[in-house]
């Protein structure tokens, strides 16, 4: 399938930089390769009552010295710049995607005080060590996995905190702090999800949009006139440090559960056209290499709901605006993704299902069967396994159902639930003490990361032998799966005990590993296997058995 181009290409391999936000100064600054720079312009003086993300246009370009490639990137009000709703500053986020020198070679805007402004400034970018954007692996198993700009694969276990910014619970104050969730979790995970709102725990004061008075509102039909303070003190914050470790910030729009919050999209208040928030999310974030957008949480579930329709014609809106390759998708009900979200050329780049899963093979049949649907992109299930009471599941039911998610292909997201709407999923304050599979998954993840040539794999087909075969294995129980490599490298997941497992090895030497997730342990079972392997897995809910061949 061929994917949408966007404005700004980016190389196969490249590295990329530590984050760096910084003004428009006399000089020529030094920015990292894939840091974020960003530059102010003096615009028109606005207040609260105005709505300059739908009536002022501010469209920046920058061209290497090479002359390609250019990127195209929105501007944004942002009040006074540090997070007051009255002010004349306007901003420009822009992320270099090539070493040399940069040139702001065209600003245009809708506004006379803007137009022109800072034309011909430039940077220069420097080499990096960091990995950058996520791009769908094109060259690899059908485009089943991602990969970074630099050509690394790191896989992905996510987090929930839906309302984490507001930094209230059913109580008050959480007693944490969006920076500090956001640095626990990089412990232990690649990815957090969250929305942009407080959604079911807003903060009294603080509020995402403004109304036609310029109050502060948590009504997303004002989603054309979003607030300077919340987005300065609260969204910022999360990406920026979210980018400083390297963890993917995934960015939901509408949604998840009120009324309010779900009403970003619906727009009435903008007369159901909701481009202007898109617009400003593509302007904000669109330039950091760890954001992922999702446009909606259970888009055709509650009120108000969407149609796929309108998800594929936001998506295509808000994918014109984004400057570089960032994934984007939407989350639907607990079935199938919907072909009719498919578009050409695509608006989304992956697959997000919903679907709650305890057990191996149920969680590696899901997301491998979706991955054709989508049209072979990635997969990734981001409500797999909520642990807790609310749902009923258990610490190893999470470890078991994410194993299943690497099994299948794709990439899986949990969350802690004690009940329903309460908890680290909705409101962060998360402590690993309490979402007891984190360090499970932290070390499944690092087992993988160190040892598993993935992006290479793909879900065997069980052969017609019997249900006690499924690829080079014989003997296995039909809830074990398999990725394969053929030839080369190959997973076996189990779920239970099993004597006298064989592997028909192909030619050559072969080290063969077994870890368990449950246990957190690795042992290496042979270093020189050939021909007909017989191994043993122990009775846990989640052992990987990694076949690697070493010559």
């Amino acid at each position: 399938m061929k994917r949408q181009a966007t404005s700004c290409g980016i190389p196969l391999v490249v590295t990329v930089a530590l984050m760096l936000a910084t003004g428009c100064t006399a000089g020529q600054p030094t920015v990292p390769l894939y840091g974020v720079h960003e530059v102010v312009f003096a615009g028109p003086a606005l207040g609260p009552g105005q709505a300059p993300a739908r009536d002022v246009d501010l469209v920046t370009q920058w061209r290497h010295e090479s002359g390609r490639p250019v990127c195209t990137i929105q501007g944004f009000y942002d009040g006074d710049g540090k997070g007051g709703a009255s002010g004349n500053v306007f901003k420009a986020r822009f992320c270099p995607i090539q070493t040399g020198k940069w040139t702001l070679v065209a600003v245009t805007s809708s506004r006379p005080e803007l137009n022109g402004q800072n034309q011909g400034y430039t940077v220069t970018c420097t080499a990096s060590t960091r990995p950058g954007f996520w791009v769908v692996d094109q060259q690899q198993t059908a485009g089943r996995w991602y990969r970074r700009s630099d050509g690394s694969h790191p896989y992905i276990y996510g987090n929930t905190m839906y309302s984490f910014l507001s930094e209230y619970d059913d109580q008050g104050p959480t007693g944490s702090n969006v920076a500090d969730d956001i640095r626990t979790n990089a412990q232990y995970f690649k990815k957090v999800r969250f929305s942009i709102t407080g959604d079911r725990y807003p903060h009294p004061q603080l509020k995402p949009f403004l109304d036609d008075a310029g109050q502060p509102t948590d009504n997303g039909n004002f989603s054309h006139r979003p607030n300077p303070a919340w987005f300065h003190q609260r969204v910022d914050v999360a990406v920026q440090t979210a980018h400083d470790l390297d963890l993917i910030a995934d960015l939901i729009l509408c949604g998840p559960d009120t009324q309010d919050s779900r009403s970003t999209l619906q727009a009435a208040e903008n007369g159901g056209d909701p481009t202007p928030l898109l617009k400003y999310i593509a302007a904000r974030y669109g330039s950091y290499p760890n954001v992922w957008i999702c446009l909606c949480n259970e888009f055709d579930i509650k009120e108000p709901r969407y149609t796929s329709a309108q998800i594929a014609r936001f998506g295509g809106i808000m994918r014109r605006f984004l400057p570089y390759p960032t994934p984007m998708s939407v989350h639907a009900s607990a079935r199938d993704w919907h072909a009719d979200l498919n578009t050409s050329p695509p608006w989304n780049d992956h697959v997000i299902i919903q679907r709650k899963i305890k057990k191996l093979p149920e969680a590696a049949t899901w997301l491998a069967r979706n991955h054709g649907t989508g049209g072979n992109i990635p997969v990734i299930d981001d409500e797999l396994a909520y642990e807790g009471k609310g749902d009923g599941w258990s610490e190893e039911d999470v470890i078991e159902a994410h194993l299943g998610a690497f099994l299948g292909g794709g990439y899986g997201t949990t969350g802690h639930k004690p009940a329903n709407k309460k908890g680290h999923y909705f409101w962060g304050n998360f402590q690993a003490s309490e979402h007891l599979a984190v360090d499970n998954l932290g070390w499944l993840r690092a087992v993988i990361d160190a040892n598993v040539t993935f992006w290479r794999m793909a879900p065997a087909k069980d052969p017609d032998a019997g249900d006690n075969v499924i690829g080079i294995f014989r003997d296995v129980h039909p809830d074990s799966r398999v990725l394969e490599w053929p030839g080369q490298e190959y997973v076996l997941g189990t779920n239970r005990s099993g004597r006298q497992i064989r592997a028909d090895l192909p030619a050559g030497s072969w080290q063969v590993t077994r870890h368990d997730a449950i246990a957190k342990q690795t042992e290496v079972l042979a270093t020189g296997a050939a021909g007909a392997f017989t191994f043993d897995a122990p009775g846990s809910r989640a052992v990987l058995l990694h076949f690697k061949k070493v010559n």
